[in-house]
């Protein structure tokens, strides 16, 4: 700013023009003029580097300096929320301690929370909550980790954590191979049924510890079914071996400190409503 307001008044008067206030140059028989910018373009320049210099004593912007005004991103997004809060905070409340099923119910409620998914959700399960590869569809009846009301509340509010380990070590190519017609065979597909029935030894031995004797999970600790034909990683034979030789691993964030309870609460039965329609 020094430096900008030096090199503005320095050229404020000519000094290197002749008796005549040209500069000796020029051009195509035009004569170059040294004369000073027109006052309303100086005073302009005048008005920002004063602007900029209150900017600079009102906001931080000079090392650890605060500014004046104590200032920061962070304090507006507190006010912002704090305003927030105090204007929608009674009709989240509203709903709070009513029972999803019910929350699932209202149409209001249900509009507050198609727009939380919208701002929260979608990017990752979709803006019609259908998911894709990775991000499990949450418009049908098919759950990781149970699709009862409460469940579903504990997943938003709380997030999941699910790991799947890798099984080539173990099994080797042959064996992913016979798994996987094994799993094509449970769900009900055409699969070769030597391999199937090699696969089907193998998962007795391998995998039933967490995904039960005939397949269908285990919700406790997110253990997906593989009797019937959703697949979270794409249920082709060669995606299925690639699952089952390599592992998988998913990460959903918990969103209860971000959201607050009630929101979490009407998101929920936004979630329900999807699969449990009126």
């Amino acid at each position: 700013i020094i430096g900008i307001t030096w090199i503005l008044f320095a050229n404020r008067k000519s000094t290197h023009a002749g008796p005549d206030n040209t500069t000796g140059h020029r051009y195509d028989g035009i004569d170059e003029y040294d004369n000073p910018l027109p006052a309303w373009w100086f005073y302009l320049f005048v008005i920002t580097i004063v602007f900029g210099l209150g900017y600079l004593i009102a906001f931080p912007g000079l090392g650890a300096f605060q500014g004046a005004l104590q200032w920061s991103s962070g304090g507006q997004l507190q006010r912002d929320v704090a305003r927030a809060d105090a204007q929608y905070g009674p009709l989240f409340a509203k709903y709070a301690d009513m029972p999803i099923a019910a929350v699932a119910k209202d149409t209001q409620a249900l509009k507050m929370g198609q727009r939380l998914f919208a701002s929260n959700c979608a990017q990752c399960h979709g803006a019609d909550a259908r998911g894709s590869f990775g991000f499990p569809n949450l418009a049908d009846n098919d759950w990781l980790y149970g699709g009862a009301p409460e469940q579903i509340e504990t997943t938003i509010a709380h997030g999941r954590s699910g790991a799947m380990p890798a099984w080539e070590a173990a099994l080797g190519n042959q064996g992913v191979v016979e798994v996987s017609h094994h799993l094509i065979a449970l769900g009900g597909r055409d699969a070769n049924t030597k391999l199937a029935a090699e696969g089907a030894k193998k998962f007795a031995m391998y995998c039933v510890g967490c995904h039960g004797a005939d397949g269908k999970g285990n919700q406790q600790i997110g253990a997906p079914n593989l009797s019937d034909d959703v697949w979270l990683y794409g249920g082709s034979p060669l995606m299925i071996q690639q699952t089952v030789r390599n592992g998988r691993s998913n990460t959903m964030p918990p969103w209860l400190e971000r959201l607050g309870r009630e929101r979490v609460h009407l998101l929920a039965a936004y979630v329900y409503s999807l699969s449990h329609p009126r």
